[in-house]
């Protein structure tokens, strides 16, 4: 199969490039560990961690999927705030 064609199956049934279902499937990780009650970690450290190396894209590509920024999650998650 080639390149373009599994792009184009990939496409048709996620809905979404190859490229940004992994991104997405990234930052739904990030999201989890950032609302993870036992986190101690950073902004910064969660996001490294899951491949994101650029904090200000990784801030708005957050803030562009759920509505908050990262560091909103974290803050409501460390409060007891259930909003993000």
């Amino acid at each position: 199969m080639s390149p373009r064609t599994l792009e184009t199956a990939f496409k048709g049934h996620f809905e979404l490039s190859p490229l940004a279902y992994a991104r997405r499937q990234r930052l739904l990780a990030a999201r989890a560990a950032l609302r993870d009650p036992t986190c101690e970690s950073s902004v910064t450290q969660i996001a490294l961690a899951h491949g994101f190396v650029h904090m200000s894209r990784f801030a708005a590509q957050y803030r562009q999927a759920f509505g908050v920024s990262p560091s909103d999650t974290l803050r409501s998650n460390r409060l007891g705030v259930n909003h993000s």
